[in-house]
């Protein structure tokens, strides 16, 4: 909702940030996995595990989960969009890696890899009340977006472990801070802009509230020379 006349506002507060380029509902996933991976090492190897069951959210289960009943959430030549939206595989990734990249993670080679696609169609999601209801809470100590993970392996021990919000959340384990920030910026900039220009944007966008209406213009950012082919680009709806 627009804030009422007077009223501050601070609609952006709750917004979150993603550290990993994945659908919001993945991020604290990724760091459950993560976690797993660096105490449970022997979950890199899929003849470990019998089943993985991720129990959470509704919206999580049935957009993003196993309850979607949609086929290319299982499938190693989905586009990156799909996987995007397959928590089946970004935990698989995830777990294997011990981390996810915004390019490497989605690659065709990466999603095909035989023992990932096993690990992958071993994992399903399943909607959990408690979690549903802490999806949509209003209370922001409680709001969470992920869940319970329970690994049954080969020799029928289980695993067990929860996460309730992302890393990077104000409450996670490492919340964003400015630093992380300019870290992200830097790992997605540096393939398309030269140094130079880098530097120039952090400057620029980190003295905002001092800004000229001349440096005001200054902060749309100039891509490498070649990157863009301005005569290949599409014409638009007109």
């Amino acid at each position: 909702p627009l804030p009422a006349k007077g009223e501050a506002k601070r609609a952006i507060l709750d917004s979150y940030t993603k550290e990993h380029s994945a659908e919001y509902q993945a991020q604290a996933w990724i760091d459950l996995a993560r976690k797993l991976h660096g105490e449970h090492p022997e979950l890199a190897d899929v003849a470990n595990v019998k089943s993985v069951v991720l129990h959470t959210s509704h919206h999580t289960h049935y957009v993003i989960g196993s309850g979607a009943n949609d086929p290319q959430k299982y499938d190693p030549n989905a586009s990156r969009e799909t996987l995007d939206h397959s928590i089946p595989y970004i935990f698989a990734v995830a777990l294997q890696d011990g981390g996810w990249h915004h390019v490497d993670s989605y690659t065709p080679e990466r999603a095909g890899r035989a023992d990932t696609v096993e690990l992958w169609n071993k994992i399903t999601t399943a909607e959990d009340a408690e979690w549903t209801r802490r999806y949509h809470s209003e209370d922001p100590d409680e709001k969470a977006f992920g869940g319970r993970v329970e690994i049954e392996l080969a020799d029928g021990t289980k695993i067990v472990d929860e996460i309730a919000v992302a890393d990077a959340h104000p409450l996670g384990a490492r919340p964003f801070a400015r630093d992380n920030y300019i870290a992200k910026f830097r790992l997605l900039a540096e393939p398309v802009l030269e140094p130079a220009e880098i530097e120039r944007f952090l400057d620029l966008v980190q003295r905002l509230p001092e800004l000229s209406a001349d440096e005001v213009r200054e902060l749309n950012i100039v891509a490498k020379a070649g990157l863009i082919d301005l005569a290949a680009a599409p014409k638009g709806l007109f």
